[in-house]
């Protein structure tokens, strides 16, 4: 399971989760699914590049990791800065630029927890982002970008955080807004000069206790609607309608493994925008094998 501090950073981020989110408009441009991969992708790139300064090699050995692994890291960090280049260049004036950012990271095992969540959610927003592509070239370069921000998922989560390297059998698209809003857990400001990104943010969700396992009752904790609602959780391309309780509880379902997303919807068949409540949350469950 995720560090405590990690959980904490995520339980606490709002967003629009569904899978997927009928939209209110015609839906973003390809230019602003470019300035959308940038912000993810120099969020991203600050992350690497802010812990591997804090964190030498001595730190790593000491938190029990092997020589390959901060060299590993090292290598990812790479990895996302050449992302960022290649945005920058594709989108020339217009490219936004990086934030500021504050990450719930101690030491190395905290950093390895959260560049799992954040290689996964970086995994699902290419996959989700991908429908709105309408230039082809545009489209396999996205493409390459996520089967490399999933390869660095897999990595860390079997070879340094020693679980699965995957939830099943298909990844989950994530949209926009539920992306940002993530994002936006680590963001403290941006520049003015950036460009307004198509993308909004809907209530908080949290639940406790931090670390439930499949099968437990939840309290989850949000801004009630009134009306009946439902814990929407989305695992690959599946999705639970599960009740919830007049005191806000839900019982998580016995067969979730790996990594789950949940929203609160007032609706028990389809999640679309003005249907959602509050969310996403992050669950990540071990898989025992």
């Amino acid at each position: 399971m995720l560090t405590s501090s990690v959980l904490t950073a995520l339980l606490t981020a709002s967003a629009a989760w569904a899978r997927p989110v009928t939209r209110n408009n015609g839906g973003p441009s390809d230019t602003d699914i470019l300035q959308y991969a940038l912000t993810l992708e120099h969020l991203e790139n600050t992350f690497y590049h802010n812990a591997l300064a804090k964190f030498n090699d001595t730190a790593f050995t000491n938190a029990g990791y092997a020589d390959f692994v901060r060299e590993r890291f090292v290598e990812i960090g790479q990895h996302e800065q050449a992302h960022v280049d290649f945005l920058s260049k594709a989108l020339g004036d217009k490219a936004t630029k990086p934030c500021e950012y504050n990450f719930p990271y101690t030491d190395p095992k905290s950093f390895a927890a959260l560049s799992m969540v954040l290689e996964g959610v970086g995994t699902s927003a290419y996959l989700g982002a991908a429908q709105f592509i309408e230039n082809k070239d545009y489209l396999t370069a996205a493409a390459a970008v996520l089967t490399t921000e999933a390869r660095h998922s897999a990595w860390v989560s079997s070879a340094v955080n020693k679980g699965a390297p995957w939830s099943g059998p298909l990844d989950t698209p994530l949209d926009l807004d539920q992306v940002y809003s993530l994002a936006a857990a680590f963001i403290t400001s941006c520049p003015d000069s950036n460009p307004k990104l198509p993308v909004k943010a809907f209530p908080a969700l949290s639940y406790s206790p931090a670390a439930p396992n499949p099968g437990d009752s939840v309290q989850l904790s949000y801004d009630s609607s009134g009306k009946k609602e439902y814990l929407a959780v989305f695992t690959g391309l599946s999705t639970l309608y599960l009740p919830i309780s007049d005191d806000k509880k839900v019982t998580i379902p016995s067969e979730a493994i790996g990594t789950v997303y949940g929203v609160v919807t007032t609706s028990g068949d389809k999640v679309s925008d003005d249907n959602t409540v509050a969310g996403p949350v992050i669950m990540i469950f071990p898989d025992n094998m």
